[in-house]
């Protein structure tokens, strides 16, 4: 089980009151909603395996270069050219000082946390997904990561509606069902029909569902561009003319779109803890924190 860790703690603090605090005043919310979030995850879904996945970089600056309004909205504050160090993600002021609570509390737990360099949580995942030897389950509420569902090698997408107790099962017929597409083909679709949220243009006056009929009718990305080649072929006019204004933008989209699956991920241990790896530094961050019953839910559910 690979978990979208920023995806599910963004979940968690917009879910959990914020009204819960630590002792000394400091909400808590995202740290307690995480870990109930875990232990209904592992309770319900019994992974052997369960990696919390983590964004190094949210804003990749090679993403960047190929398509400068990648992210572009959700900037706070820009690094320095030439800085290693990531643009700054507007975060919401009582969430930023809980993520390294976070990181602290999984440590101490024991539970596998993995980024990389230069890359985001996505493209850890995609690369991990790729490794393994098995079935994977990805919790993520990002739909960026429907192009990794295989039914044949056993990955598919736990996607929460509400919290993680109601998640919609992504497999290849859902896709299908809801896009016309399979795995792959869904990054050509989202390139396609763009993302605001990601700050991808998409081709102008190319929505999800004629994006979706293209991809029907031409098998993928390649086949469409060059049926908008041929006069021949029946692409209408008006679609042509957008297909081929875009070329530019299609040249280096699918690069930006696609998650990594070669990223130098470092090698750990992925089994799921029975107990603690720092007893006494969670008891701590326990106190501290005032993380109660979340963190008794969760240790409870991993010694089972």
């Amino acid at each position: 089980m690979l978990l979208d860790t920023a995806s599910l703690y963004f979940r968690a603090y917009f879910g959990v009151p914020e009204s819960v605090k630590a002792p000394d005043g400091t909400p808590v919310n995202a740290v307690r909603g995480l870990l109930d979030f875990i232990a209904r995850l592992v309770q319900d879904h019994h992974p052997d395996d369960l990696v919390a996945c983590m964004d190094f970089d949210w804003r990749p600056q090679w993403r960047v270069d190929l398509i400068p309004s990648y992210k572009a909205h959700r900037v706070a504050e820009e690094a320095p050219a030439g800085s290693p160090e990531p643009d700054e993600e507007e975060i919401p002021d009582t969430l930023s000082p809980q993520v390294p609570v976070i990181e602290d509390v999984l440590d101490a737990l024991g539970i596998a946390r993995i980024g990389a360099a230069g890359y985001e949580a996505d493209d850890v995942i995609g690369t991990l997904t790729a490794q393994a030897g098995g079935p994977v389950d990805i919790v993520t509420g990002d739909r960026d990561l429907f192009q990794l569902v295989d039914d044949r090698r056993g990955i598919r997408i736990l996607y929460p509606l509400k919290g993680v107790g109601t998640l919609q099962i992504t497999d290849e017929a859902l896709l299908r069902e809801k896009y016309g597409v399979d795995g792959p083909g869904y990054a050509e679709l989202a390139l396609l029909r763009g993302d605001p949220s990601d700050g991808l243009p998409g081709v102008p006056g190319i929505g999800e569902k004629t994006a979706a009929k293209l991809l029907a009718t031409y098998g993928d990305l390649a086949g469409i561009m060059a049926a908008a080649d041929d006069t021949a072929s029946k692409v209408t006019p008006a679609q042509r003319k957008r297909l081929l204004e875009a070329r530019p933008y299609l040249a280096v989209a699918p690069k930006v779109v696609k998650v990594a699956t070669d990223v130098p991920v470092p090698a750990v241990d992925h089994t799921l803890p029975a107990e603690p790896a720092d007893p006494e530094r969670l008891e701590a961050l326990a106190a501290q924190w005032g993380l109660g019953g979340a963190l008794q839910r969760l240790l409870v559910t991993l010694r089972r």
